[in-house]
């Protein structure tokens, strides 16, 4: 199943799926803070994108305070043998865990994310649901987190043009298409 939203000058696309099989310019990986492959989403995309993903990632994480990547920030590499040309590892939050800046740092994954979208003249880039699986961020308050983010993003920049939320489960997406239809409406 997949849902369109006209959102801004681009286009919101929510679908149930394996983020590994998209041929966006970019996807997001949610990351842990050492950014090396982990479960999950992030051990997926390691597993598909290949060995130079990880090669990638210990040259990026030299250049990196501690050689860690902050919570809510974003680092972009090549997607190497994956469809989409580039990875944005985002590192969410673990809920509860942060002194309650759950939603500012998830909200900064995404910001961010979008910004090295614009800087890197990227066109269009795939989600999935940052945090909300081992990092336990209920689903229900991220995808309202997540969609507003991209809302913002696409109705004040010309970059990137589509927004796809890549979701595994159907639970995940039932929860993103509730905070969608809430935002934008109904789908085109």
């Amino acid at each position: 199943m997949e849902l369109r939203f006209a959102v801004g000058r681009g286009t919101l696309v929510l679908l149930q799926g394996d983020i590994t099989r998209e041929s966006t310019d970019a996807i997001a990986n949610a990351a842990n803070s050492g950014f090396l492959g982990g479960g999950g989403v992030d051990g997926a995309i390691h597993r598909a994108a290949g060995r130079g993903l990880l090669e990638a990632c210990r040259e990026a994480k030299k250049s990196l305070p501690g050689g860690r990547l902050r919570t809510g920030g974003t680092i972009i590499t090549p997607g190497f043998s994956l469809k989409a040309r580039h990875v944005i590892h985002c590192v969410g939050p673990i809920y509860g865990e942060v002194g309650g800046d759950d939603a500012r740092l998830l909200a900064s994954c995404y910001f961010e994310a979008l910004r090295l979208c614009r800087e890197n003249g990227l066109e269009s880039i795939a989600f999935p649901s940052i945090s909300t699986g081992v990092h336990g961020y209920p689903v229900e308050e991220a995808a309202p987190i997540a969609l507003g983010e991209v809302k913002r993003a696409l109705e004040l920049g010309d970059r990137p043009r589509e927004v796809r939320f890549a979701l595994f489960d159907a639970g995940t997406f039932a929860a993103y298409e509730e905070a969608a239809r809430r935002l934008f409406g109904a789908p085109s």
